[in-house]
């Protein structure tokens, strides 16, 4: 069933399996996001945050370093020459390309609860090419 104040309307993204101050849900206009009495899109859709999820996992696998940030210094990271990463459609939440690297930046969670020092950025460092962008730099061969 549709929650939330009229005139917008929010459905649930399946029943929690953990006790969270907050609910992952699905916008009026397809966005995935959060909701604690505040609507918080980290997503433009639902494919989106499942390319984060998919992103997350690869950078994990295949990353040289791992360095987590929370709070202030979030604000501080550089992205100057680093591109946004379009497929994971992000909003509250972004995911950054660099050179051997990839960075996400979660600012939806300290959104919906107002704290800031929920913010957190993953920086995935070390990634080669297969790192980067997966299958699209593997190269095809025909015969």
């Amino acid at each position: 069933m549709p929650e939330g104040p009229e005139p917008d309307w929010l459905f649930e993204a399946g029943a929690q399996r953990t006790a969270l101050p907050y609910s992952f849900v699905i916008g009026p206009d397809g966005e995935f996001g959060l909701e604690a009495g505040k609507w918080v899109a980290l997503h433009a859709s639902v494919e989106g945050w499942l390319e984060a999820l998919a992103l997350a996992d690869h950078a994990r696998r295949c990353a040289v370093t791992t360095t987590m940030l929370q709070g202030a210094p979030v604000d501080d990271l550089e992205l100057d020459g680093f591109e946004a990463v379009p497929e994971v459609a992000g909003l509250a939440d972004t995911w950054w390309r660099g050179s051997d690297s990839l960075i996400a930046v979660y600012r939806g969670e300290a959104e919906v609860m107002e704290a800031p020092r929920c913010r957190t950025a993953t920086i995935y460092a070390g990634l080669d090419a297969w790192g980067l962008r997966g299958l699209d730099d593997i190269p095809t061969f025909s015969k």
